[in-house]
């Protein structure tokens, strides 16, 4: 009786610490991918910027908001209302092809890395919403990601 608790208690210390070691990695990939998602965030406002430049201040002032860990929505929402802005000053010209081809791909990187991030997160959340797992605290002060979206975003069909 006293070995199969001994064992018990044993199985569920090494459940705990390969979960806890899980949750670490996956809050690396997460942090990581969230770096990427900021970075092709980052290059679309760039392109914005280079081609567009009536919004050029709009798209720096949007690039200066970082993602953190706790707050993504606030820099998706300036993205959605400057892609907006984008949406309504490309012309119809040569130059305007050369430009929507530039945004066109830019927003190619964007929804890969949300791909990713969103990926992550999902991964994330099914560990850290498990009940052993909260009532253990294995996920420590770490924030409980949201997911991200960004309803701007055109792709070429």
């Amino acid at each position: 009786m006293v070995g199969a608790a001994c064992a018990a208690v044993i199985a569920l210390c090494l459940w705990a610490y390969l979960t806890a070691h899980r949750l670490d990695r996956l809050h690396i990939r997460l942090d990581r991918s969230r770096e990427a998602l900021q970075a092709a965030l980052d290059r679309r406002c760039a392109v914005i910027a280079a081609t567009l430049p009536s919004l050029a201040s709009r798209a720096r002032a949007t690039e200066e908001i970082r993602l953190t860990a706790r707050d993504i929505a606030t820099r998706l929402e300036a993205e959605d209302a400057l892609r907006g802005a984008v949406d309504g000053g490309v012309d119809k010209d040569a130059r305007a092809d050369a430009a929507r081809e530039a945004l066109a791909e830019a927003d190619v990187r964007v929804m890969l890395a949300l791909r990713f991030y969103n990926d992550a997160v999902r991964e994330t959340r099914a560990i850290r919403l498990l009940a052993p797992v909260r009532a253990l605290r294995l996920g420590g002060t770490a924030a409980l990601p949201d997911y991200a979206h960004v309803s701007s975003l055109h792709l070429p069909t």
